[in-house]
């Protein structure tokens, strides 16, 4: 698997460190899908901004359905995500 750099928490400043504080402070910590986006804070508030309105915006799909999909994809790419 590639690896891709990231600003880790205790040297994230501005933005980053609000977005870690505001995304992480509940689970101890971020998940790495949206600690790759550390090296450019904007696009990992963008990041969850997205995923939000996916999965919580009005859709014709509920909520459960939505995430079926999301598992499935997910199998089918064999990503743990």
């Amino acid at each position: 698997m590639a690896h891709i750099p990231y600003v880790p928490y205790d040297e994230a400043t501005g933005l980053l460190a609000e977005l870690y504080q505001k995304y992480g402070a509940d689970s101890g910590g971020i998940d790495n899908i949206l600690r790759i986006h550390s090296l450019n804070p904007a696009s990992m508030r963008d990041h969850v901004v997205l995923y939000s309105h996916l999965m919580r915006g009005r859709s014709p799909l509920t909520r459960i359905q939505r995430e079926m999909l999301a598992v499935t994809v997910s199998a089918a790419n064999d990503c743990f995500y």
